[in-house]
């Protein structure tokens, strides 16, 4: 009975060390771990096999291209150029990323989306953008602005949100993110575009829509 009294002290003791280490270190315990996928020559730090250090160069922290503006010939007319833990590996645990979004003239849209992992904050560099986001429920509360040029908008993480050129010229937006890869979920492609497609039934009730509208939606192509 002693004994079992010392093992429940000694797991007690690890699990309060344990939540002590998580309460003072939430941050990573060293500079930096790059991202690597071959675990043979990886390192097991915080959770992550990584680049022993050592073997770290300034490539894994480099990316080159973001001056290019990106094709916007689609049918949203924007496209985004991601910089995230896939293009720079020394990016992985820092907890941060950026985008360019370029929109073409006269309704370039970045459609209605969220980030589930980051919160965006986009600064306008050339042209005019009408910018939004949208609250949960039960409010469902609507926040837009017009952003010109060295104009910044915060759209909270998780949140539905949009930019949608309303200029007669290019417009340009640079958006970092509080995510190594925040992720993205479009809401046009996840309703009417998943794979499988989700019962039309279920849309229909949902956007209370007629079921042939529903059936044409999930017909058309949704890019993202």
């Amino acid at each position: 009975m002693k004994g079992i009294h010392s093992i429940l002290v000694v797991f007690s003791l690890l699990a309060f060390a344990c939540s002590l280490a998580s309460a003072f270190d939430p941050s990573p315990l060293q500079d930096f771990c790059v991202a690597i996928n071959d675990l043979k020559n990886g390192v097991f730090v915080n959770g992550k096999f990584c680049k022993d250090p050592k073997h770290a160069v300034a490539d894994d922290f480099f990316y080159s291209g973001l001056n290019k503006p990106g094709d916007t010939s689609n049918l949203v007319g924007s496209n985004v150029t991601t910089v995230n833990v896939d293009q720079i590996p020394g990016l992985n645990t820092l907890g941060i990323s950026l985008v360019r979004i370029d929109y073409a003239p006269d309704g370039g849209l970045n459609p209605p989306h969220t980030h589930p992992r980051g919160t965006e904050i986009l600064v306008v560099v050339e042209g005019t953008l009408y910018v939004g986001f949208v609250t949960s429920n039960t409010d469902n509360r609507l926040f837009t602005k017009v952003l010109n040029p060295g104009d910044v908008f915060v759209f909270p993480i998780g949140l539905i949100h949009f930019q949608f050129n309303i200029g007669k010229t290019n417009a340009v937006a640079f958006a970092g993110l509080s995510s190594q890869n925040a992720g993205v979920i479009t809401i046009a492609n996840a309703v009417f575009g998943s794979d499988p497609p989700i019962n039309p039934d279920v849309l229909t009730k949902a956007f209370q829509l007629d079921n042939k509208v529903v059936t044409y939606l999930q017909s058309r192509f949704w890019s993202d």
